[in-house]
């Protein structure tokens, strides 16, 4: 599948990296263009605490903020809101959090949040939703598929262009049933694309599993499929076998700052002693600028000494590496 946006098309399965502040930590937007990158992912919540909505409108978009020019998908900043506030109240209406960053209070609704990501410039916005634990009471997990249905609803009149695409969120925590329902309700509504939101968020990883391959299966297959949120390698490789077409996660990015490599031969710990004097690439089956240019005994020198260029040269690989599995599963 090809995903058509107005700053190209998206070939899937994609992995997107993360760029919640609206930069991919330790990245350059040019080396992610070498590396292949076609979406990277902004963080709603984050971008409208800081710098705020009007910045950005005032720079035209966050492209033009960010100096990226290719699609960028922002989510709608639920899931940071229940996860970082520590005050937060949820009704009908939508959401009332405390920044955390000063403590300021603020309101979000369904509407707000398609505005906020209009004003953005997405190339792929996300609906409002509400993201409890997947191991939450039922109860609790009811009243989130019964408040994301509503904000769908919402969500769809608030839209003022189709120059972006809009998708769905479902809901439904690990409870089979409660996921089926809540798939027929979401995908009878006229989104662009389908997200799986609230898996790993402390469920046991088999069951994140059975509840991807099971919602995938039940989705339109004609549209995207979106898991939120997941991103091991092994995870990738197993949910695009069933039919999940995006993905983002923190996971290689934050991996490569704390010294941990992906590679052909397994996981790599670059700071592990054995290294020291190890002369060879961090992967030699791996053509990325690291690998072309640095040893082994070298990176293990930088993160050793806290040197910037640690971070830098690590996430170049990982990320490399993760644009090599998307093209190998679209290749297959």
């Amino acid at each position: 599948m090809v995903i058509k946006t107005r700053h190209g098309e998206v070939r899937t399965p994609v992995f997107m990296p993360v760029g919640t502040q609206g930069t991919v930590k330790a990245m350059l937007p040019k080396d992610l263009k070498e590396l292949g990158v076609e979406i990277i992912l902004g963080n709603t919540y984050h971008l409208y605490m800081r710098p705020g909505l009007d910045v950005i409108k005032a720079h035209g978009g966050l492209h033009n903020f960010a100096g990226w020019d290719r699609a960028i998908l922002t989510d709608s900043g639920g899931f940071q809101v229940y996860s970082l506030s520590q005050l937060r109240d949820i009704t009908d209406d939508g959401v009332k959090f405390k920044s955390h960053i000063d403590g300021s209070e603020h309101f979000i609704t369904p509407e707000d949040a398609v505005r906020i990501q209009e004003g953005f410039g997405s190339d792929i916005a996300m609906i409002l939703d509400v993201c409890p634990p997947a191991t939450a009471p039922r109860e609790e997990i009811l009243r989130a598929m019964r408040l994301t249905t509503e904000w769908a609803k919402r969500a769809l009149k608030a839209r003022t262009n189709s120059n972006y695409a809009l998708f769905g969120i479902v809901q439904g925590g690990i409870d089979p049933e409660l996921r089926k329902a809540h798939i027929e309700e979401i995908a009878a509504m006229p989104f662009d694309g389908y997200a799986i939101g609230g898996l790993s968020v402390g469920e046991e990883n088999s069951i994140m599993h059975e509840i991807a391959e099971m919602a995938a299966g039940l989705l339109p297959s004609d549209k995207p499929r979106y898991l939120m949120g997941v991103g091991t390698p092994e995870d990738i490789r197993k949910c695009v076998a069933y039919g999940i077409d995006m993905f983002d996660c923190v996971f290689p990015t934050r991996a490569a700052r704390n010294g941990l490599l992906f590679t052909s031969e397994g996981r790599m710990n670059i700071k592990n002693a054995c290294y020291r004097d190890d002369l060879r690439p961090p992967d030699q089956n791996c053509s990325c600028y690291t690998c072309r240019n640095f040893t082994r005994s070298y990176l293990r020198h930088l993160y050793m000494a806290k040197e910037i260029l640690s971070s830098m040269l690590n996430t170049i690989h990982n990320i490399a590496y993760y644009m090599k599995i998307c093209d190998e599963l679209r290749n297959r």
